[in-house]
This record gives structure tokens, sequence and C-alpha cells, in this order.
């Protein structure tokens, strides 16, 4: 057993030596799925990700999944009996593309993951802490510090467009018949263009979503919600109820509301953070009480009127 004073550190944040071979190993990139300890010793990521960690990975799953939906819905138009059978399926795409990614993580056949704990905002993007030691020569020790929240997010993307290449086609071709053959497959094109800029955000800066994203889902979730009341010119409880889409709808945003809150708590107090869920429906009924006070034509009729 060598003591700490006979291994010199390396330089850098993520540099360190291998495991087996303390005196003689040179500093330099851990294997993947190991990190640094703080001896700089590379140690093999054996913990399970936190709730937050599997919150995260929710929310870059929900995100092709959202699109499929919103495509679907933009380009099937109100008539087509098609756009369900297209929901459903890429439900059942991004689940199997889930499912089959924590399948081939390690461990290998069992649907869960070991990781290493994210600590720092500097732990996503290591290739920005190479140390040069002499200021001549840089020592690249560039890898996966987040193990695996980093890569296994690709691995879900490749693994969705697969499934959907494999099985969108045909459904589109034998179901969606109202649709001019020009439109039947806009949707998949779309995809084709929104998963490599999917890629590219979580390659750039999937550090500032794993910090950002709770709030990222209240915003957005809270303006497409206003968005889609407007636009529907939902003004009162019987409006909204007058069609199941439009509870679908307003259901779904709030379960996002709830997602962003439980992320942004991560319920470490439960007794504490559970009431907050009650806020969930505040939003919808907020807009539902004021949005007579603020109907444009009331407004444009009461400034022609001099009041």
């Amino acid at each position: 057993m060598f003591s700490n004073m006979s291994v010199k550190l390396c330089p850098g944040l993520y540099c360190g030596r291998p495991r087996l071979n303390l005196t003689e190993g040179e500093c330099g990139v851990c294997p993947r799925g190991e990190r640094t300890d703080g001896e700089k010793i590379c140690r093999m990521c054996v913990e399970s990700p936190e709730l937050y960690d599997w919150l995260y990975l929710g929310f870059m799953a929900l995100l092709p999944l959202v699109l499929h939906w919103f495509f679907i819905e933009w380009y099937s138009g109100k008539k087509s009996s098609s756009a369900l059978f297209q929901h459903i399926t890429a439900l059942f795409e991004c689940s199997a593309a889930a499912i089959v990614t924590l399948l081939v993580n390690d461990p290998v056949g069992m649907l869960s993951i070991r990781s290493c704990k994210v600590q720092l905002l500097s732990d996503w993007y290591t290739m920005l802490y190479n140390p040069s030691p002499d200021y001549v020569t840089t020592l690249h020790c560039t890898q996966e510090a987040v193990y695996p929240l980093y890569t296994i997010v690709f691995i879900y993307y490749a693994f969705c467009l697969v499934f959907m290449m494999m099985l969108r086609p045909l459904l589109v071709k034998k179901i969606a018949c109202g649709l001019g053959k020009s439109d039947r497959f806009k949707s998949i094109y779309a995809a084709l263009y929104f998963f490599p800029i999917l890629t590219v955000l979580q390659a750039v800066g999937g550090g500032l979503l794993y910090y950002a994203f709770p709030y990222i889902i209240l915003v957005l979730s809270l303006v497409t919600l206003a968005v889609y009341m407007s636009a529907s010119e939902i003004q009162s409880f019987r409006n909204l109820v007058a069609k199941k889409k439009r509870l679908v709808v307003l259901f779904s945003h709030w379960l996002l509301h709830a997602y962003g809150i439980i992320s942004i708590s991560r319920l470490d107090k439960l007794e504490q953070d559970l009431p907050l869920l009650a806020l969930v429906p505040t939003p919808a009924l907020f807009y539902l009480l004021t949005a007579k006070f603020t109907e444009p034509n009331r407004i444009l009729s009461e400034g022609g009127n001099g009041h």
C-alpha cells in the first residue's frame, strides 16, 4: 500500500492515474466509466443516479417526443384521422428507444445505470480544463466526468431515429390517406431536422441544460399553455370542456408544471415540497378568471367610447 506522500498528485481537475499502477502509471485521462477522486486516482463510478439526474434524463427524453407530437399535429390537419395513430407510434418509438438505451448501458441487460456524481458545471466540459504543467505541453485529460449523463442522450437519440425510420414511414403510408402525397411525410422530415439540432444542443449546452431545465420546463409550459388557450379562444370553463382535446392539452401542461416543480424542489423535504404541487392549476385558473378583462374587442370598444 503506497502512502499519499509517495505519489505525486496529477495536475488539473480531471487528470488521474490508473488504479493498479500508482507509482509507474503516468497522469492522463481516466477510462470511460471512471473519474478521479480527491487523490487524483481513477475510480470506477458505482453510484446510482440521483432523482435530479433521472429528471434531467427524462427531460432530454421528452424533448423529441414533444416535438414529434407537435409536428404530427401541425402537418396532419384538423380532419385527419391518422394523427392519433402517429402520436401513439411516436410514443412507442421513444419508449422503446429509452428501454433499449438503458439495456445497452452498463450494467448491460438491466434497466438501471451506474453513474458518476455531478459536482461542478466544469464536469460537463472537461475538454476546457486540460492542464499545461510546463506551459508548453498540454496534458489531454478530456473524459466523461458525468458518466453516463452526457453520452447516454446521444445513444437515446440515435435509437429514436432508428425506430422512427423503421416504423413511421410504413404507418404513414398506410393510414395517412387524408393527406396529400407531399404532406404525408412532413412530420418525419421535421424530425430529420430537429434531431441534429437536439444533438448539437446536448453536445454544446448539456451542462447548462442540466442546471436550467426545471426553469425551462416551467417557462415554456406556461407560455405554450397561454398561447394555446388564446389561439383556441378559451375564455371560460365552458369553452375549456367543450372539446376533449382541450382537456388533454391542459392536463399535459399540468404534468409539465408538476415536473418542473419537482425538478426544482428535488423533493428533499417531502412535507415542504409536496404542497407546492397545489400550484399546478394556478396559471390556467388565473387565465380563465382574467381572460374576459383582456379581450381585445372589449378594450377597443371601451377605448372608442372614451372609457
